[in-house]
């Protein structure tokens, strides 16, 4: 007889890392799969922030020209905020023609050529959120992307989910057994996929404001999560 049960204990969506743990033994007896999730919810400590400068300007060269005296503008006020260099970080450039529609002719109007920057920049004080945001804007960037909160490090709250992820899989493996007719378990098979912090993205309308911190940009950094799923298999003995 083969009996198998597969349980998810929670359905929380995971983001797979390339973490990856397994361990093997052969069963000759009826089996009982177990997949179980768990997550522990932490405080940030990381803000990755997202801005960009967009130019247009009548050629590619002028449009990239102009677009560069702008991001080294926007990234001096960055570093002059005490931000090191290694957290700073180009994430993508982009040139492309402008056009735009004459509804008169009915046909499409070259305008110039468009450049898009955009950098990210990892905060490591939190509570500098709203001061870095609003100096951005100040700086010169034309949009934010948005906020990923984050914990630099995540491994001692994945060491709890996994302890109470094993903790529960041998109690729900023992209960299947005796409801089964079976004494105990042996346990055959554990594989692991961790999750590290989720980033929880944040959009906030950016307003350009004073130097006093009652109206900075508000955010609200709330809680991550970090855990891990784990597979187990028991083999049912008397």
């Amino acid at each position: 007889m083969m009996l198998r049960y597969a349980l998810a204990l929670c359905a929380t969506p995971l983001i797979a890392t390339p973490a990856f743990a397994q361990v093997q033994i052969a069963s000759e007896g009826p089996v009982v799969n177990l997949s179980v999730t768990e997550t522990v919810s932490l405080d940030p400590d990381i803000a990755n922030l997202s801005a960009g400068v967009t130019t247009v300007e009548p050629t590619a060269v002028e449009a990239m020209r102009a677009n560069a005296r702008a991001m080294n503008r926007v990234i001096d006020r960055i570093e002059a905020l005490g931000i090191d260099e290694d957290d700073i970080q180009t994430s993508g450039v982009n040139l492309n023609a402008e056009y735009s529609y004459n509804q008169s002719t009915q046909q499409q109007v070259f305008r110039g050529y468009r450049v898009a920057n955009r950098v990210t920049v990892k905060l490591r004080d939190i509570d500098r959120t709203g001061e870095v945001l609003d100096a951005l804007v100040a700086s010169g960037a034309t949009d934010i992307g948005g906020i990923g909160w984050a914990v630099d490090d995540p491994e001692p709250a994945v060491e709890q989910a996994r302890q109470a992820a094993y903790a529960n899989a041998r109690t729900r493996a023992f209960d299947y057994a005796r409801m089964s007719g079976f004494g105990n378990v042996r346990l055959l098979e554990i594989s692991e996929n961790v999750m590290g912090s989720q980033p929880m993205p944040y959009q906030s309308e950016i307003v350009l404001t004073g130097a006093s911190r009652d109206s900075m940009t508000p955010v609200r950094p709330g809680q991550v999560q970090a855990g891990i799923t784990v597979n187990f298999s028991y083999q049912m003995v008397p």
